[in-house]
């Protein structure tokens, strides 16, 4: 069997740029942190598995050091300073050095009212508009972030739209801000994600658009996917917006890790072809170094995301691995893991003790394990046995020498 029989089937007609927020949203997740130094890290990872453009901040001393550090680094990837509507922050950004910066604004009137209750629609837009020529002004390339751009009034949205455009944004971001955003294509404005990237070609003149969804619901990869497919064909290009391991605030964002991995397998993305082996590693120090601790069953990138432990699974993965496993686990610098656990059936034991003492084990001598196992199930154990108890369980049966 190959990848062929059941990936590649599909294509888009647009070019999808993965614009990576870890370093931004990821570590606005409460109890996370990053040193500047790892920071640097994660960016090198970040650009050796595919992904274009990232966003970091830079207002805090750790910060601003790290986006130095990164700068350092000259990397095949573009680095963009995060900023409000404040020119303070377009300042920040250009002490640093950077090239672009994504300027975030909410568009709801639920955020105006919260945020500026005495200001007018036109009053704040006039000021989004003005801190925008400010930074064109100074030679930077632009993205404005429409923050909650899925409950937003679409007539003003769109006047908004048009306004930063003219004034020299390249690329608007549709932030589907609380996740309330909807996949089906027949969801209607605002929060309807194919009707709203499709409306932005329509009646807008922005260069690029952006998705950036939040997963409140649980939809923020489906969100993302969606939008791609809806600027086939529609847009040249589309930039997702995600973090890696889905980390940020509330319930996170859309992983960069499945979007990518969907694009390449399903879609035939070529660009992210050989570059999914990091996958795995990279979760695993983004886990380190911002303390976020990886669920062990998280798809893709997850210990026990190729993990085997019953009777009916361990039998089909020891046959033929296709029976129960998608792709293989190096495709995305995974391992597969056949552990002992209160479901596991005489096949799955047989072969670890073949695996562990170099032979197979005859009637005889497997039952007695298995039996063994039964029983310390039947006592109350809920984990999976690690390797040395297993291996002591070996050497009290004299399977194993000490």
């Amino acid at each position: 069997m190959d990848l062929g029989d059941f990936y590649f089937k599909l294509g888009l007609k647009t070019e999808p740029i993965i614009d990576d927020t870890t370093l931004r949203d990821g570590i606005q997740m409460p109890g996370l942190a990053v040193a500047p130094e790892d920071a640097a890290k994660i960016a090198r990872f970040l650009s050796e598995v595919g992904v274009e453009r990232i966003e970091v901040f830079h207002y805090q001393e750790p910060d601003r050091k790290a986006a130095k550090l990164i700068q350092d680094l000259n990397l095949d990837m573009r680095v963009a300073g995060w900023c409000r509507a404040v020119k303070e922050d377009v300042d920040s950004a250009l002490q640093l050095g950077f090239n672009e910066v994504g300027i975030s604004h909410p568009v709801s009137d639920i955020h105006f009212r919260a945020k500026w209750p005495d200001k007018t629609r036109e009053a704040i837009l006039a000021n989004l508009v003005e801190v925008v020529e400010y930074t064109r002004a100074h030679g930077l390339r632009v993205f404005v972030h429409g923050e909650d751009s899925t409950r937003a009034d679409w007539d003003f949205e769109k006047k908004l739209i048009n306004a930063v455009a003219q004034a020299g944004v390249e690329c608007y971001r549709v932030c589907d801000t609380v996740g309330i955003g909807l996949s089906d294509e027949t969801a209607p404005l605002p929060n309807g994600i194919p009707a709203k990237v499709c409306a932005i070609k329509k009646e807008t003149q922005i260069e690029a658009i952006e998705i950036h969804a939040h997963d409140d619901f649980g939809n923020a990869v489906e969100n993302t996917m969606a939008a791609i497919r809806a600027a086939s064909g529609v847009w040249e290009k589309i930039y997702a917006s995600t973090s890696f391991l889905g980390i940020g605030e509330r319930a996170g964002n859309a992983e960069t890790e499945k979007v990518l991995l969907n694009l390449c397998l399903h879609y035939g993305v070529e660009k992210f072809k050989g570059k999914t082996g990091l996958l795995k590693q990279t979760a695993d120090f983004i886990g380190k170094a911002t303390g976020y601790v990886v669920p062990p069953n998280k798809a893709i990138v997850g210990d026990y995301g190729f993990a085997h432990e019953s009777g009916i699974h361990t039998h089909g993965v020891l046959n033929d691995p296709w029976t129960y496993e998608p792709y293989p686990p190096e495709l995305v610098g995974n391992t597969r893991r056949l552990t002992i656990g209160k479901q596991s059936g005489k096949g799955i034991i047989k072969h670890k003790i073949t695996e562990i003492t170099g032979k197979p084990p005859t009637d005889q001598t497997l039952m007695p394990v298995v039996e063994k196992v039964k029983e310390i199930y039947a006592n109350g154990r809920r984990a999976s046995l690690k390797e040395e108890e297993f291996k002591k369980i070996l050497r009290t049966l004299k399977l194993l020498r000490e």
